[in-house]
């Protein structure tokens, strides 16, 4: 068994934005931060962080003067309401502005604060009134930035403090890295049918009705359609890999995976495996224990090979730990 690796670490690291308050820089309207440390202690040894805090960008000072979002969600004007000040117009063009940049920055994914009227990406608040509020708007960066690059993996570092999202965002900034790197370096069509053979079985976790569509658009794949096939499978790819991989979904796929060992499994280390990947099912053990005795047996017997590189099996580096707590 080919062991899949990272060279994420120094050489190669994965380039992420962040909202630059998140890795300690005093930026805050109180001259604060807010440094996370799962994102640095989590991440920090594979990431090149690019910080950037769009408050501070525009000109608006070290300590400043809170603000907030006024008026309609599709809308919104960005207010500082004790000077009544509207920060809408020069937010908006200095985002165009760094936007344009960051489209040449070989970006894997982008991590915000939360509840930011600038960053924010779910649940702002959007005031009616001084007083009152609903949570339905996004910060006026985080807005542009998810539309402009629609593909790429953007989060709150709030909901990261959720093992299951923080799983979820991490295989999704691994996987966008590897996809960009092939349509970078060599976007032919025998790598991308490499490409989804390698990611079948992450796919089912994730969406099994989108792992049978984006079979069917590589599998009719010319060489005069390849660029708009590499387009229409990226926009699926990575609308699947937002889907969060359930419980469920883990045991229908350790499942399958097994009907590959079932010509060389003695009964008792079937029975065994079986009965690990039903105390996960269970919610008694977390998904890390079935998958390492998976591939125990993966590495032992003559599987095809293409289900041992499954990257299901190995989809980060394995010191991130993330698998210990879904």
């Amino acid at each position: 068994m080919v062991q899949r690796t990272f060279d994420y670490v120094g050489t190669n690291p994965l380039r992420l934005g962040i909202s630059s308050c998140l890795i300690g820089e005093k930026v805050r309207f109180n001259g604060g931060h807010v440094r996370d440390a799962i994102l640095e202690d989590t991440l920090g040894r594979y990431v090149d962080w690019v910080p950037i805090c769009p408050e501070v960008e525009i000109g608006m000072g070290i300590p400043r003067e809170t603000i907030r979002l006024t008026g309609h969600q599709n809308e919104p004007q960005l207010i500082a309401p004790k000077s009544q000040t509207n920060h809408t117009t020069n937010m908006k063009q200095w985002t165009q502005s760094y936007l344009k940049q960051l489209s040449t920055s070989n970006l894997d994914g982008y991590v915000l604060k939360k509840d930011s009227p600038s960053c924010g990406l779910f649940r702002v608040r959007i005031y009616d009134t001084d007083t009152t509020y609903s949570r339905n708007g996004t910060g006026l960066f985080a807005r542009e930035l998810t539309t402009t690059f629609p593909l790429l993996p953007v989060e709150e570092e709030g909901r990261l403090h959720d093992p299951k999202l923080r799983e979820n965002f991490i295989e999704r900034l691994f996987a966008y890295s590897e996809w960009r790197q092939l349509t970078t370096d060599n976007p032919t069509i025998p790598n991308l049918i490499a490409f989804h053979t390698a990611h079948k079985s992450t796919l089912m976790a994730h969406q099994p009705r989108n792992q049978t569509a984006l079979g069917r658009i590589v599998a009719q794949v010319k060489p005069q359609t390849l660029q708009a096939t590499l387009e229409e499978y990226s926009s699926l790819f990575m609308e699947t890999m937002t889907f969060i991989a359930t419980t469920k979904k883990h045991t229908n796929v350790l499942q399958h995976l097994i009907g590959f060992l079932k010509t060389y499994l003695p009964s008792e280390d079937k029975f065994e495996l079986l009965d690990l990947i039903e105390q996960y099912r269970n919610k008694q053990i977390p998904l890390i224990v079935p998958v390492t005795l998976l591939q125990h047996h993966l590495r032992k017997y003559s599987v095809p090979d293409w289900v041992k590189t499954q990257t299901y099996l190995n989809p980060y580096p394995r010191e991130l730990s993330l698998r210990n707590h879904v």
